[in-house]
């Protein structure tokens, strides 16, 4: 009987093991613990930065908010951790026509190295980016002290944004045609922001931004530069602005432009001399 009745639970024990298929789920306690591994520093240049017991969030008033940094695969700049001797440029380019936009991110870091990130997109239509390319890149020891010499642009100094006078008062730009430019300088402690519409002078007042920004981008995939066919060649819109101050024009803040913090002139040092890791 003993032989019997093993046989009979052995019958059961097999069909109730058909009668159940196997999960098609992943185990629930290995779901939300997988091992992340560590990014390389051309996606990640400041990895896993944590803020010391005294730093403080540095505020970003460029009109990006966190969410749509991650639409674009990128950290928010609001999560940026800097220490001294570094710097974040970032750089927003939208054209008046279409909704082909790009947004490229300069990362000059403690110990010496720098990285860009570059996204272009569409940016319109569904709640993800369309057709998005991505660049992630060290970038080469020549395109590092054009960079560097970002801090000291006296174009931060500028309004928020503005409007153009050539002398017989201000005119506001209408973006009909071109692109409009919005430029972030993040340094330790605090954070600048530029916008600049369509008209070549006012573009041209931060020509040297957007030609180091965009030069350190362009060159690397061919759906990346035929967003901005004319790469970082700013020529055209430096001569306007430089027309534009010798002809006794200016530069006036626009009506609806925000205060900007009181500019810190903050020089990045070089390479960090205490040794730990720069990330």
């Amino acid at each position: 009987m003993s032989g019997l009745t093993g046989l009979i639970a052995g019958l059961v024990l097999a069909a109730s093991q058909q009668a159940t298929p196997p999960s098609p789920y992943p185990d629930p306690a290995t779901w939300w613990s997988p091992e992340v591994p560590r990014p390389p520093s051309e996606a990640e240049p400041l990895y896993n930065r944590r803020p010391a017991r005294d730093e403080r969030p540095i505020p970003i008033d460029n009109g990006v908010e966190p969410l749509l940094y991650r639409l674009w695969g990128l950290q928010p700049l609001q999560s940026q951790v800097l220490r001294r001797g570094e710097l974040i440029v970032e750089v927003w380019a939208r054209p008046a026509r279409g909704v082909r936009q790009a947004v490229i991110r300069a990362t000059l870091r403690r110990d010496g190295r720098a990285f860009v990130q570059a996204r272009a997109g569409l940016g319109c239509c569904t709640p993800e980016i369309g057709r998005r390319v991505d660049i992630d890149a060290e970038l080469a020891g020549v395109q590092i002290p054009p960079l560097r010499a970002l801090v000291a642009d006296p174009a931060w100094s500028q309004p928020r944004s503005v409007i153009v006078d050539y002398g017989g008062g201000a005119v506001s730009a209408l973006c009909v045609d071109g692109v409009s430019w919005d430029v972030t300088l993040l340094v330790p402690g605090q954070a600048r922001h530029l916008r600049r519409a369509c008209d070549d002078a006012e573009v041209g007042s931060i020509a040297r931004i957007l030609a180091a920004a965009v030069g350190a981008a362009v060159g690397r995939d061919p759906r990346f530069d035929a967003v901005l066919p004319r790469g970082a060649d700013f020529s055209r819109q430096q001569r306007a602005y430089d027309d534009l101050l010798a002809s006794g024009g200016v530069l006036k803040a626009g009506d609806s432009s925000r205060p900007q913090p009181p500019a810190v002139p903050v020089a990045p040092d070089e390479a960090t001399a205490d040794g730990d890791d720069p990330r």
